[in-house]
């Protein structure tokens, strides 16, 4: 090591070792690297080979920048210790740590070959990935932690309590795992995993929810393309529901284009305010975060609701080996939003379906008429908010009942006034029964 300033200096000379102190602004650089180091004052015990530096201690290398109050430098093994308002930040991807304190591994030959950094005390790390094509800043993700452990530029351990926060995604867990090399990630302990979409306006919105047992993350660079949820999959939309052993979510321009499910113990469950779809695997697509298409494999059943208000003994229901969902885009007329409708459902192998057909002229109110069938393949064809066809193909056959008249309202009168008539106040005297023969003996 060279010094470069050295306003006020003095040695003290223990036996074979030689003990240096300096103040009043020190400046140096290592013999042969770029490695610049600055502080208030020094101390180098030469028994320990150590090097303390106090105050506004700001050490510069190809690799790191590190501000903090104290710092001590052990050249046995080329360890830094930091200490006090730490700020160190990775010069080759731009990511930021902040703490209380950092433990901090040189990569030098013939001693290790990676850096490595270690942070205790719930520090906050601005994670990035930065690549030489990138225009233009990038949004990290915000990751705080009991304990971090970062190895090279693209591997990082935390645990405790551990946070991650960026404007279209937030996690939350007992314990993180990200390999950048290896494009992979896992949350464990009561991991949860919220995505934020976006609105028209560019402004970022809440879109789903995941949980699970272990949650698995699939990376590109920095950015997150597949979420996994293995055990006790929940996810969670704005007005959906899905459970599953399963889920496995697809994401790509910071949003949910796809969606699939799986599992024995706890089949794929989808529930919406008007829909429901169970069945032993499912697949939705949502490009753009619209829903447009849904496909149920493997015992698949469906339901289908007109409105909110409508009773359970009117709900249409589909059954059969699959059913394919499509859906239709309309916007609100008030909010002008787009929403998904349904519109067709098509069901395949052993197909069966209970319908409900309401007609709107009638003003009995008398119900619906009940259509059930039975075939290969069963299409229903909505339109709007009721089924408008039902096509049946190969082997079918089924019942379709009217709803029975209603009774008019004189009849109604008369009945009424039938069952309501008082009895008279005294009873009709008996006819008198006529006289009795006398019987013949039949002595002589």
């Amino acid at each position: 090591m060279a010094i470069d300033n050295l306003p006020r200096a003095t040695q003290s000379i223990n036996g074979a070792d030689t003990n240096y102190y300096g103040a009043g602004g020190v400046r140096a650089h290592c013999l042969g690297t770029a490695t610049t180091l600055a502080a208030d004052s020094f101390a180098h015990y030469g028994a320990f080979r150590r090097m303390d530096l106090v105050g506004h201690v700001a050490i510069r290398d190809t690799g790191l920048a590190l501000d903090a109050n104290f710092a001590s430098y052990f050249l046995r093994d080329e360890r830094l210790e930091a200490h006090n308002n730490v700020v160190a930040v990775n010069r080759r991807t731009g990511t930021v740590l902040r703490g209380p304190n950092l433990k901090y591994w040189r990569a030098v030959q013939g001693v290790r070959d990676t850096v490595e950094m270690y942070a205790t005390q719930r520090p906050t790390v601005e994670y990035r990935q930065t690549q030489a094509a990138d225009s233009g800043p990038q949004e990290p993700y915000i990751i705080v932690a009991d304990r971090l452990h970062l190895k090279g530029d693209d591997r990082m351990w935390a645990g405790g309590k551990v946070t991650v926060d960026r404007s279209d995604f937030a996690s939350r867990s007992d314990s993180m795992l990200l390999d950048q090399l290896a494009g992979f990630g896992v949350l464990v302990g009561k991991p949860s995993v919220e995505g934020r979409g976006r609105t028209a306006t560019g402004d970022s919105a809440k879109s789903y929810t995941l949980v699970g047992t272990r949650i698995e993350l699939a990376l590109t660079q920095r950015e997150i393309r597949a979420v996994k949820a293995l055990g006790h999959g929940k996810a969670t939309g704005a007005d959906w529901t899905l459970t599953a052993d399963t889920i496995d979510l697809r994401i790509a321009d910071r949003s949910l284009q796809q969606t699939f499910a799986w599992g024995a113990s706890a089949r794929p469950h989808a529930i919406s305010a008007l829909y429901t779809i169970l069945s032993d695997s499912l697949a939705i697509d949502s490009p753009g975060e619209v829903l447009t298409e849904s496909r149920a494999f493997g015992k698949a059943f469906a339901t289908a609701k007109r409105d909110s208000i409508t009773p359970a003994n009117q709900t249409d229901w589909v059954t059969g080996d699959s059913i394919t969902i499509r859906f239709r885009q309309e916007e609100d007329s008030i909010t002008k939003r787009k929403h998904s409708r349904l519109r067709e459902l098509v069901a395949r192998g052993a197909a069966r379906a209970l319908t409900h057909h309401l007609d709107k002229t009638d003003t009995t109110k008398a119900g619906p008429a009940i259509n059930y069938s039975r075939g290969h393949v069963i299409t229903l064809s909505m339109l709007r908010d009721r089924i408008d066809r039902v096509i049946v193909v190969g082997a079918a056959d089924g019942v379709h009942l009217e709803p029975r008249p209603a009774v008019e309202a004189d009849s109604l009168k008369r009945a009424h006034a039938d069952t309501t008539r008082r009895a008279p106040a005294t009873l009709p005297p008996s006819p008198a029964l006529p006289p009795r023969r006398p019987s013949r003996s039949a002595v002589p």
